[in-house]
């Protein structure tokens, strides 16, 4: 099943029931977990109540801000999630003008509430990122801000850190990026799903944005892959292919602006290659693959474009088989002052991450730095102990996963309908 029919078959059916006995079992497996990784579940009274603090005149505190931001509260914009998240930190708007794309990418503006030397950005520190596991979410930053006064809503105003690229039509080179803070209000929150209906239905709100960021994002999609970055997820349904090619552009273009204008250090996402040998090992194994044939043209390219090509081309039941021999010979991504390197599976010159700032520290220190100019004295530190969180909430996910299928639960169906917990009434 795609993600499309998957996602939709989740928002039709109901929360996946589990006795008391069973919720007890998790609630053990999560605290053993979240000890084995050292991960926090819960935050001191101290960061909650600075965040409570912080947010406490939310709307007037929106009210003086909008003098000096870009108001751009008329433009239509919405946001796309999966159907059980719980924050929303990006959002989309679109224009489609003669020679150009103007593609505004808005991303909750962080940083208006949590500074370096807060305990917030303490907390944010020692956790560098949220950690999902199915039906539990161990937030990065309180709940106040990652649920409500972060969250980009419909239908209220928000603070937003607006990536503004002019895009050209023929090229899809940006000849213009703007960054600035704005307030926004998000016209609609859509999940995969609903985003999907609206690209068929053509009286459906959203639809034109909808089918021209498509358009868009559907040609950036295809210009990555002719320029070797590795694509191993190549079917993916149009909602999930609009998101991530513009969250990758914003994300390139910000960091572009970091290291190439405005010459400063940042938390870069660096990504090493495999040597030749790891490389050929790989598609050796791909090619001995039943049913599955790398294309004669591919075998002279990049090894990335050869692995696109053969997905493109080889049959479902192979997909995993193909992924996971490129996966055991790819070095593991880390973050980095220095871009040195750059990212080999993007083939990316230059990158990092700035669109998720509720939920990596990553984020939200590339925010401080693009809005104030004041790069942390840590951030060699900031950028080991990203890399290092990060490998432990993965593994972390990964335990508990393998856990709820022991006990005769699917991890996917808990994840995308949640659990509810029902009395034994024998």
């Amino acid at each position: 099943m795609g993600d499309q029919a998957a996602a939709g078959t989740a928002e039709a059916q109901g929360p996946v029931e589990i006795d008391e006995e069973l919720a007890r079992h998790l609630a053990n497996k999560r605290e053993e977990l979240f000890e084995k990784f050292e991960i926090p579940d819960g935050f001191p009274e101290s960061v909650l109540a600075e965040a409570d603090a912080r947010t406490e005149e939310v709307g007037s505190d929106i009210e003086t801000e909008i003098g000096s931001r870009a108001d751009l509260r008329e433009r239509t914009t919405w946001t796309t999630d999966p159907v059980d998240a719980q924050d929303f930190d990006d959002a989309l708007s679109i224009e489609r003008r003669d020679e150009e794309w103007v593609l505004w990418v808005h991303i909750a503006d962080v940083t208006h509430y949590v500074h370096p030397g807060s305990e917030m950005w303490a907390a944010a520190k020692e956790r560098a990122n949220t950690v999902y596991l199915a039906d539990y979410t161990v937030h990065m930053l309180p709940p106040t801000l990652a649920e409500s006064v972060c969250s980009l809503v419909p239908g209220e105003d928000r603070l937003a850190h607006t990536v503004e690229m002019h895009i050209d039509r023929e090229t899809l080179s940006p000849d213009s990026i703007d960054i600035y803070k704005s307030v926004i209000r998000s016209d609609e929150r859509l999940t995969y799903t609903e985003a999907e209906k609206r690209l068929d239905d053509p009286e459906a709100p959203l639809h034109e944005e909808s089918a021209l960021v498509f358009e868009l994002a559907d040609q950036l999609h295809e210009q990555r892959k002719e320029d070797g970055s590795l694509v191993l997820n190549p079917r993916r349904d149009r909602a999930h292919t609009i998101i991530e090619e513009c969250m990758l552009k914003a994300n390139k273009a910000v960091t572009h602006e970091l290291q190439w204008v405005r010459g400063v250090e940042a938390m870069f996402r660096v990504h090493p290659q495999p040597t030749p040998e790891e490389w050929d090992e790989a598609l050796q194994e791909i090619q001995e693959l039943d049913g599955v044939s790398i294309p004669g043209e591919a075998w002279g390219d990049d090894p990335r474009i050869a692995v696109n090509a053969t997905l493109e081309q080889a049959p479902e039941r192979q997909l995993g088989k193909i992924q996971w021999a490129v996966m055991k010979v790819m070095p593991r991504a880390t973050y980095m002052n220095d871009p040195f390197g750059g990212h080999h599976a993007l083939n990316f010159e230059v990158y990092g991450h700035f669109t998720s700032p509720i939920r990596r520290l990553s984020d939200l220190v590339n925010h401080w730095i693009v809005a104030e100019g004041d790069v942390p004295e840590d951030l060699a530190t900031l950028c080991d102990r990203a890399s290092e969180r990060q490998k432990a909430a993965e593994k972390c996910e990964r335990e508990y996963e393998q856990f709820l299928e022991e006990v005769g639960l699917d991890p996917n169906a808990v994840n995308n309908r949640g659990l509810e917990v029902v009395e034994d009434t024998e």
